[in-house]
């Protein structure tokens, strides 16, 4: 099962309602596992490769290398080097947390830091690239790409050290800024983010895959999968749409300028047109998996298999993470108290990507993340909300600075907290999410899920007993 500690959320709360959502999520993580997504596609025949409709001849290549990032890289990277066998012939996976039971042939994995860089990503990063420049015109790279990678495989341009990197990282998180503001300032410091580990590949002749999972918040869910998709776009093997002057306006809008270090600013604002990221590439093919509103989709699905009315209120949430929790609190309660927007007994459900903003860090009690905060907002919420219980979880599986992948609140949460002296409100001033809901009970524990597609809400309101 994807949810470790299943059970416990189960005997805890109300326990009725938390089944609901946790059986709800664990089918939809299982449908959208990038393991079972990527061998669905891709086969080997001989020395014929399959990747959906279409055929490589390994014959015609050199050496055919795997590298690979992000938070879902784990089960992307197995899959590929599984089909491969001996045909592969060196892989390397950043990630951002090793599993006891992740297996590889060929591939060496090493585990970088997120969500701020460090120096082992760096390293990592380092042989990627080392990989790459003693590659030529006859070599094959499969890229497996996913959400994380920005700080998994870090590499800065020449002038910026990894410090630094991790100190714009850090004050860009915490800025209230969204993702793709802050991709813009991560993508224009970088050696490999925004196009450029393409850029690099295709100048030494060798041929691109891209196999990728887009946690893009905006980008539609996909369709045929066995189909190469031409728009993509982002990550370091794909095309950058953002520019220079939009990461000197994400630094502006979110006042920046006089927090992140001297380098990262006196490189953004003199780096000359010669620097920009690529905008196209050529010699690439690209195969996207999964993209965020699937998860949605999948959990759709899993609740009206269950015989539950469902709807997607979103796939594109974004704002204050407490604030988007204490939001879902109303529509529960207007469900609940007068069956608008939609009927009760139903589920609603949230995809996208919250934010939190953190103005003084020194204020910092603990650890938690984006989802458990959301979460904690609900829960302060939702006491009167007879039965509201909602699953607020960051689909890789672990949510912020935290351990935790998220949280399972409801309409009792609060009252148990209370009841333990645990002061939810202080927790949330402090950002210290992961151990209030430690202590009730209602932290959720995954590890790797298998894929990485932003925040996931599941919302179940059963309406009021009669």
């Amino acid at each position: 099962m994807k949810i470790r500690n299943h059970d416990e959320l189960r005997a805890t709360g109300n326990a009725t309602s938390r089944a609901m959502v946790l059986d709800i999520v664990e089918d939809a993580l299982a449908r959208v596992d990038s393991y079972d997504r990527i061998r669905s596609i891709m086969s080997l025949d001989g020395d014929l490769l399959r990747i959906g409709r279409r055929e490589w001849d390994l014959r015609t290549k050199r050496n055919v290398y795997l590298i690979g990032a992000g938070k879902a890289c784990n089960a992307m990277a197995m899959a590929v080097d599984h089909v491969l066998g001996d045909r592969l012939t060196r892989g390397i996976a950043i990630v951002k947390i090793a599993e006891d039971s992740d297996r590889f042939h060929r591939t060496e994995v090493h585990v970088g830091g997120h969500p701020i860089p460090d120096g082992r990503g760096h390293a990592a990063a380092l042989r990627v690239l080392d990989l790459v420049d003693a590659s030529g015109p006859d070599d094959l790279f499969i890229a497996v790409i996913s959400g994380g990678s920005s700080a998994l495989m870090n590499a800065p341009v020449d002038g910026i050290s990894v410090r630094d990197e991790a100190v714009a990282t850090e004050l860009l998180l915490t800025s209230g800024a969204g993702i793709a503001e802050i991709n813009a300032v991560r993508r224009h410091i970088s050696r490999v983010n925004g196009g450029r580990l393409a850029e690099r590949i295709r100048a030494r002749g060798a041929e691109l895959i891209g196999i990728a999972i887009s946690d893009a918040v905006g980008r539609p869910g996909t369709e045929d999968i066995a189909e190469p998709d031409p728009g993509y776009h982002g990550t370091p093997i794909g095309p950058d749409r953002t520019t220079f002057a939009d990461a000197l306006a994400t630094i502006r809008d979110y006042e920046l300028a006089d927090r992140l270090p001297r380098s990262v600013l006196d490189f953004l604002a003199t780096a000359g047109p010669e620097a920009e990221t690529p905008a196209a590439t050529s010699g690439c093919t690209y195969f996207l998996v999964n993209s965020l509103p699937d998860l949605a989709a999948a959990a759709e699905d899993a609740a009206r298999a269950k015989g539950l009315p469902v709807h997607v209120l979103t796939t594109g949430l974004t704002g204050e993470s407490r604030d988007a929790g204490a939001f879902l609190a109303a529509i529960a309660a207007e469900v609940n108290a007068t069956g608008r927007p939609f009927a009760a007994p139903c589920v609603i459900v949230c995809g996208g990507e919250t934010v939190t903003w953190i103005r003084e860090h020194d204020r910092i009690t603990g650890r938690g993340g984006p989802s458990q905060e959301l979460a904690l907002g609900f829960a302060l919420a939702a006491g009167g909300i007879h039965g509201a219980a909602l699953y607020a979880m960051d689909s890789e599986g672990t949510d912020g600075t935290s351990p935790a992948a998220g949280a399972l609140v409801d309409s009792t949460t609060a009252d148990r907290a209370r009841l333990l002296g645990v002061d939810l409100r202080a927790h949330l001033r402090g950002h210290s999410s992961y151990e209030a809901l430690s202590k009730v009970g209602d932290a959720v524990r995954t590890g790797n899920t298998g894929t990485n597609l932003c925040d996931l809400n599941v919302l179940y309101v059963p309406g009021s007993p009669r």
